[in-house]
């Protein structure tokens, strides 16, 4: 990606700095004596820098497209659910958010017809989300779109894509995220 691809994304907040601010911080957390958790701030620090990163990429690549990544999310959910449909909750439960941010999203995927709402059929207090074919149009658009711009070029080798799968997979794993 170049400075001027990155400045437009956001990403380039550090350009031009001339040094690495995260490894800057990692020494100044050893000359304070905090030896012990300067490679864990470092890598945490790093971690969430290429959170930034790779979220201003992943935005700057459906903003075109008129949607967010956490509505891109349930789009694909019901896109691969086996009948384009699924419970506010169960959505919720797989794409590990809070109630309120599946609400937020599933509003605005209704409001642009991207999405239906209806009382379950079968629990009259859950709601049931549905992909229209507006939504399943623009779920297909938006991946491939995903796929040759940021999935398909992460900017790592494919070596290290799947050494950074591996370690952040211990990581969620340890957390108890799965």
């Amino acid at each position: 990606m170049s400075a001027e691809t990155n400045a437009a994304t956001g990403v380039a907040a550090g350009a031009g700095l001339g040094f690495d601010p995260i490894a800057r911080a990692r020494e100044q957390w050893v000359e304070q004596g905090w030896d012990a958790a300067a490679d864990g701030m470092a890598a945490i620090t790093s971690l969430m820098r290429a959170h930034q990163i790779v979220l201003a990429r992943v935005e700057a690549t459906l903003r075109p497209l008129g949607v967010t990544f956490a509505r891109y999310e349930v789009l694909m959910l019901l896109w691969f659910s086996k009948r384009g449909s699924l419970p506010m909750k169960v959505i919720g439960s797989r794409l590990q958010v809070h109630p309120t941010s599946v609400t937020n999203a599933v509003d605005r995927l209704e409001d642009a017809g991207l999405v239906t709402r209806s009382t379950h059929p079968e629990d009259r207090r859950a709601m049931l989300v549905a992909l229209t074919p507006a939504g399943r149009e623009l779920a297909e658009r938006a991946t491939k779109a995903l796929n040759a711009e940021v999935f398909e070029r992460p900017d790592l080798g494919s070596r290290d894509v799947r050494s950074l799968v591996d370690v952040l997979t211990r990581l969620r794993g340890r957390a108890g995220d799965f």
